[in-house]
């Protein structure tokens, strides 16, 4: 084995999906030697549902991501199924967002990012497994330990021979590792346990005739497995322009029902679908995979001791309706401003006042809103999905329709255009703030 090797960037970022990846790209626009650090090797899997809202469309066209080029398919709005009832709404036309989103599989939305990143100048170095934080006498972070992972041949696995782990030195380092937490947890961040996480189950299916819907579909009137209840989350068909679509289900688990089997509900709901669809069985494409959602800002602090968490390592994934790679992409633009302007200033309680303004800016941002869908997550979501909420004077009213959409999607102006921005946000500002939390040693 060889010896120690170190290597040394004003900022390390650990994780090159969304949340890394647009903290590098903005770091690296900023003038910042960024250091991003992924452990697979691209392209590869990753459970999601692949479908983007106006307000991650709104995060690829700041960061400058031709949205245009083949393979990006484009959507109108939402058609959300209940029962018998099936509405259309369109995405708004504000002046925050674009009025479409997106389709794109994960299997190379992740690499554009990260090339993306690497193009704007971030040091990108795949194959590489950051094992845990290095810390100095006083228990900050440093930098962090990594040692690198082969691509084999059913995909990346450690090599033979071990190499000798490298430490990658900074100042200030980015967590952005996903659900596992791996960096979070080694300085003693633990999840809240109140919060609710929730779990996904996806699948792709060949699929000519929904492939290229306009709309995303969202089923609500979905049952647990084997019982009468309405299952606590939703089902979606995501069309990705490819001939296939992206089927998947999420749920919060409720403390009286235990675990979801999200795989049997998938069946049961696919069984009742038109067979002119496709999904069955003979069209599938991969297995199902499963994944966790850490939901509603589940971890804290966002910031301790050298250590910013962006994405699902800091439990961002919105508690109103599952999406996480809106709030991914704007958090890593958050941190990376964040981390800019304090090693702007001498290393010090300056820089410190700096860094710790980010959990203060993510809260001001989300904090009433992820509160307030907390909330709903608890007493509505977690029990009957969201078939109360789509009820017949929901559905039969065009006005709380879309008025509905933009609150479960984040999607207002601020300040307020209309009638509806201007419900939504008030009723948001009535929310009392949470309070920032900090680590203690």
């Amino acid at each position: 084995m060889s010896e120690l090797r170190e290597t040394e960037a004003d900022v390390i970022v650990v994780g090159a999906g969304p949340a890394g990846s647009s903290a590098a790209y903005h770091l690296a626009r900023a003038g910042v030697d960024v250091l991003l650090l992924e452990k697979s090797h691209f392209p590869r899997e990753k459970v999601c549902g692949d479908g983007l809202t106006p307000r991650a469309v709104h995060q690829l066209i700041r960061m400058g991501v031709d949205i245009n080029a083949p393979g990006w398919m484009r959507s109108r709005g939402m058609r959300w199924v209940a029962g018998s009832h099936r509405v259309h709404i369109e995405w708004p036309s504000l002046g925050s967002y674009p009025d479409f989103g997106l389709s794109r599989s994960r299997h190379d939305f992740d690499d554009i990012l990260a090339q993306h990143a690497a193009a704007a100048g971030a040091r990108l170095h795949n194959g590489v497994k950051v094992t845990h934080p290095v810390l100095d006498r006083a228990g900050r972070v440093t930098g962090v330990s990594g040692v690198g992972v082969t691509a084999g041949p059913k995909g990346p696995r450690g090599p033979e021979e071990p190499e000798a782990p490298t430490v990658y030195r900074a100042p200030i380092v980015i967590a952005a590792d996903g659900a596992s937490a791996r960096l979070a947890l080694a300085l003693g961040l633990e999840r809240d346990a109140k919060r609710q996480i929730a779990t996904a189950a996806r699948r792709y299916y060949r699929s000519p005739e929904r492939s290229q819907d306009e709309y995303l579909e969202l089923w609500a009137d979905l049952r647990l497995p084997g019982t009468d209840r309405y299952l606590p989350g939703y089902g979606w068909i995501f069309p990705m322009g490819d001939g296939r679509v992206n089927v998947g289900l999420g749920a919060l688990p409720h403390h009286r029902y235990g675990k979801v089997e999200l795989r049997t509900a998938l069946d049961e709901w696919l069984a009742r679908t038109p067979y002119a669809w496709g999904l069955r069985e003979e069209n599938a494409e991969g297995p199902v995979r499963s994944a966790a959602l850490p939901m509603g800002f589940n971890r804290h602090p966002l910031y301790a001791r050298g250590l910013l968490l962006v994405g699902d390592s800091g439990g961002m994934i919105s508690p109103w309706n599952g999406e996480g790679i809106a709030q991914a992409l704007e958090a890593g633009e958050v941190a990376a401003g964040s981390a800019a302007l304090a090693l702007a200033l001498p290393q010090g309680p300056k820089r410190e006042r700096v860094l710790l303004n980010y959990p203060v800016e993510m809260n001001r941002r989300w904090g009433r809103y992820y509160r307030l869908g907390n909330t709903a997550a608890d007493l509505v979501f977690s029990r009957s999905g969201f078939q109360p909420v789509l009820n017949r004077c929901v559905l039969g009213s065009p006005f709380l329709l879309r008025a509905l959409a933009r609150l479960l999607t984040d999607l207002t102006d601020k300040p307020s255009r209309d009638t509806i921005d201007h419900l939504i946000n008030t009723a948001i500002r009535l929310v009392p703030t949470p309070p920032v939390r900090r680590k203690t040693r």
